[in-house]
């Protein structure tokens, strides 16, 4: 069993940069993958980004590169999303998802993938 906690949420203004925070607790293989996935209301689930634990990889939506960047600290085990100049559209419940794993980011962007789920964050971007 894996637990998974996201962290570091808020509101904050058009332009802003946000960071938040995934936590790992529990038994964890040696080759995991972790997601970052948002949804706002009335809306799907969507891919943010991945991480590869092993192959120390990652993978980041079209729609938040260059915006948005995956740092970890593998002594804490932990995965951070660093969010910069933000929008209103990113406004949404941000999840982070664990897979035990690894496999092909194609496989990785799809939320079906992941094992555990923390329950999200939410992050508001005020116009």
């Amino acid at each position: 069993q894996v637990q998974v906690e996201e962290s570091g949420g808020g509101l904050v203004r058009t332009g802003d940069s946000l960071t938040l925070s995934c936590a790992l607790s529990g038994r964890t293989s040696g080759n995991f993958a972790l997601g970052w996935f948002r949804q706002a209301p009335g809306k799907d689930r969507q891919f943010v980004g991945a991480f590869k634990w092993l192959a120390q990889s990652t993978d980041v939506a079209d729609s938040v590169k260059g915006r948005f960047t995956i740092t970890i600290d593998s002594v804490e085990k932990k995965m951070y999303l660093r969010m910069s100049n933000l929008k209103p559209e990113d406004t949404a419940l941000y999840y982070c998802a664990y897979r035990g794993l690894s496999d092909l980011f194609q496989v990785l962007r799809m939320s079906a993938s992941y094992d555990y789920w923390g329950r999200g964050t939410q992050v508001t971007v005020s116009s």
